[in-house]
């Protein structure tokens, strides 16, 4: 991970944000709540947007030099429960620790927002992930939901508490 940069997105940020979303949603698209036509179908003002950190929502995209190669993201919901969402890393780039700068860098956001926790749904199906979370201290909840873009996919909600 030499010269990987992970940062949260400006909003001159918003060309890579969109096209590594639009990446991932066309390499996993059924680990996302999104589906590649919705986020397709947003304006290069919506983007612009969403390129724009606050404590609500705030983007980190790693990048390689220029490349944009991974992105994940912390979004408060209504109810103040902070999550890790948009998790993804460009296959070339699996297994070289940049997953776990993005989760890393999401952790620190949350709790410097003053969230000492996050939350995020994974797929029974996507065992890859699971293990991953685990890793980075996250356990299962009793929780399930359907995924909001594919409807027939059940997530389990996980959860990661700050150490006190």
């Amino acid at each position: 991970m030499n010269n990987i940069i992970i940062r949260p997105t400006l909003v001159a940020d918003w060309p890579a944000l969109k096209a590594t979303r639009l990446a991932a949603l066309l390499d996993a698209p059924t680990a996302f709540g999104a589906s590649h036509a919705s986020a397709a179908s947003l304006s290069d003002a919506d983007w612009q947007q969403r390129a724009v950190s606050t404590p609500q929502r705030t983007f980190f995209l790693a990048f390689d030099g220029a490349l944009a190669i991974g992105l994940a993201a912390q979004v408060v919901a209504n109810d103040g429960v902070c999550h890790l969402i948009a998790m993804w890393v460009a296959p070339p780039y699996r297994g070289m620790a940049v997953a776990q700068g993005l989760v890393d860098a999401v952790k620190q956001c949350a709790v410097g927002n003053g969230h000492a926790r996050l939350v995020l749904d994974v797929a029974s199906e996507n065992a890859r992930a699971a293990a991953f979370y685990e890793k980075q201290g996250f356990v299962f909840l009793p929780e399930w939901e359907a995924l909001e873009s594919h409807p027939h996919i059940r997530v389990q909600k996980m959860e990661w508490r700050a150490p006190a």
